[in-house]
């Protein structure tokens, strides 16, 4: 072999390499992955995010740990794992508020929901549930309306914060109802179901996932549930649009992304592991307890059903007025 040859055998060498390396199997995961959850622990996407990282984890043999993260109405968890490596170690459970509303609510936003995050699944689909103060004296949506027209003062609602999903169901309430109600923010779902438990306000609208335990449980009096029909979990409760406001329909999602430029290899075998876990009995059953329901199961039509969302809100909060800085 002469020079020219050697040289030329030498040049060869990484693009053989390379070519054996893409025949390699893919072995992600190797290490443990992040899961963030841009809300308090408790919450529905904690709830959600819990679940199907112990499955991930049982069926990986690598530790999935979930890392609550909240602020800003999800998105201080959201844009931190916009910018981490996008190497399929960390993702982060988005929402309804995270991943829709808060590109209307926020002048500036740390980053965008469709450029900066590659959707992996649509994890689950929930209605949200009219919940009271047991000791409230209304029992159905047309007395609660009723007791609001006639000592608006007196009724209240909380929310995990200005622009979140709660509030948003509760101002569009106010204006297809045409009652005034007074609005108290809270910083996180968790926090604001307390204090209508505890009787300091009046009601909330809050995701089934986690107001539905506390309504069987009795601590929670639920009117009605926001879906555009009655969820498998709670078949004996109405929804708002057959209880005297037809058209009313709200309801929660949460999905799992990871950072822009993630290979496609691994967001596919993350999507096709997340689907095989929706699909398991245990799970399935957890999820009609919850009133959960997956969503679309592909990158695709995650990436596609958001964007929907993105605009649906836009619409709501403008006509509510919501804005943060």
């Amino acid at each position: 072999m002469n020079r020219r040859q050697l040289l030329i055998a030498i040049a060869a060498v990484p693009a053989l390499v390379g070519a054996v390396g893409a025949q390699t199997p893919m072995r992600y995961p190797e290490k443990a992955i992040r899961l963030v959850v841009p809300f308090p622990p408790g919450g529905p996407t904690d709830v959600v995010a819990r679940l199907i990282g112990t499955k991930l984890s049982e069926r990986w043999g690598q530790a999935v740990i979930i890392e609550n993260r909240a602020g800003a109405g999800g998105s201080i968890g959201a844009e931190a794992v916009a910018r981490a490596a996008p190497d399929g170690y960390t993702l982060v459970m988005g929402s309804t508020a995270n991943m829709a509303v808060n590109v209307t609510l926020h002048d500036k936003l740390g980053y965008d929901p469709l450029k900066d995050f590659a959707a992996i699944n649509l994890a689950a689909v929930v209605p949200n549930l009219l919940v009271v103060d047991p000791a409230f004296p209304a029992n159905t949506v047309g007395e609660l309306i009723a007791i609001a027209k006639a000592k608006p003062e007196a009724v209240t609602y909380a929310s995990g914060g200005v622009g979140t999903p709660s509030h948003l169901a509760a101002e569009l309430f106010k204006s297809m109802s045409g009652v005034q109600m007074l609005h108290v923010p809270y910083k996180g779902s968790i926090p604001a179901l307390a204090d209508v438990m505890g009787g300091q306000v009046t009601l909330m609208f809050d995701s089934m996932a986690s107001a539905l335990p506390f309504s069987k449980a009795g601590k929670l009096k639920a009117l009605a549930q926001t879906g555009n029909g009655r969820a498998a979990a709670a078949p004996d409760l109405p929804t708002i649009a057959e209880s005297g406001l037809p058209g009313y329909e709200v309801t929660g999602w949460f999905g799992i992304l990871a950072p822009a430029n993630t290979p496609r290899p691994v967001v596919d075998k993350l999507s096709a592991e997340i689907s095989a876990i929706l699909a398991l009995p245990e799970v399935k059953e957890r999820y009609a307890a919850l009133g959960l329901q997956p969503g679309p199961a592909n990158p695709e039509a995650f990436s596609a059903f958001m964007k929907a969302e993105i605009a649906k809100w836009a619409a709501a909060i403008r006509a509510s007025g919501a804005k943060r800085d």
